[in-house]
């Protein structure tokens, strides 16, 4: 399991992941969600993965290499005209790799992956999509400024409750990290070190990228500064009036 999200903000995009893997509880391992593709001054895109490991590996695997001498290549994340085009890129990747995994006869459920991708091209505004194990996708709007994948309901409320579109990026960071910690101390199968990316608008380069470990001081007063304003924000709600 994993937990991914991509926000939208009125400065640009923000990103964050975990990296735990599981086949089991002896099975932990752990590997990267969050991967980059940069053309400076043309193009930033962010993918984040959630699936099937092999499956969002082996996407993962077949976009890059298309970028490889990508004139000689197609397609290529490099050459897409607009965001929408690199949506519908992505999701036919997906698909490929997927009925070339599914053995004959077998669903293609056990080989699944959900993917957020975000960035900007130029000349184009910063869009994000959410795409579907089938290929298909959809893009964040005003009603939906953030998507995300993998074990989303223990770190959704906070989202819900405190996003506005026009946070800083300190402060989608620190909404962002309420939500993962919450995620971490209800689900065993996500798990530090976590990702973290900014990308703001129209800057065409990474703006910030970070890996968070256990050791982090930030993350650390984060997620007891949290736990302790929830019992106390408890203790002043009154009590059941059962007499």
């Amino acid at each position: 399991m994993t937990y991914c999200v991509g926000m939208r903000l009125d400065r640009g995009l923000v990103f964050m992941s975990d990296t735990r893997t599981n086949a089991g509880v002896d099975s932990i391992a752990t590997f990267r969600k969050m991967r980059k593709w940069v053309v400076p001054g043309e193009r930033v895109l962010v993918l984040l993965a959630a699936g099937n490991l092999a499956t969002t590996q082996a996407v993962v695997s077949l976009i890059d290499e298309r970028t490889k001498a990508p004139e000689d290549r197609a397609p290529s994340l490099l050459k897409t005209p607009s965001m929408y085009q690199t949506a519908r890129l992505v999701g036919d990747t997906i698909r490929e790799v997927v009925a070339s995994s599914t053995p004959a006869g077998q669903t293609a459920d056990a080989f699944s992956a959900t993917f957020v991708l975000g960035g900007q091209i130029a000349g184009t505004e910063p869009r994000l999509f959410m795409i579907y194990p089938e290929g298909n996708f959809i893009e964040a709007s005003d009603d939906t400024p953030f998507f995300q994948i993998g074990e989303t309901k223990y770190g959704k409320p906070i989202l819900v409750r405190a996003y506005n579109r026009e946070m800083s990026f300190a402060e989608a960071a620190k909404l962002l990290m309420v939500s993962l910690d919450s995620t971490l101390r209800s689900n065993l199968s996500v798990g530090l070190p976590l990702d973290l990316l900014f990308y703001e608008r129209d800057s065409f380069e990474i703006g910030f990228e970070k890996r968070i470990g256990a050791d982090d001081a930030y993350y650390q007063s984060i997620a007891s500064g949290w736990s302790d304003a929830l019992r106390a924000a408890f203790d002043r709600l009154p009590d059941f009036p059962y007499e």
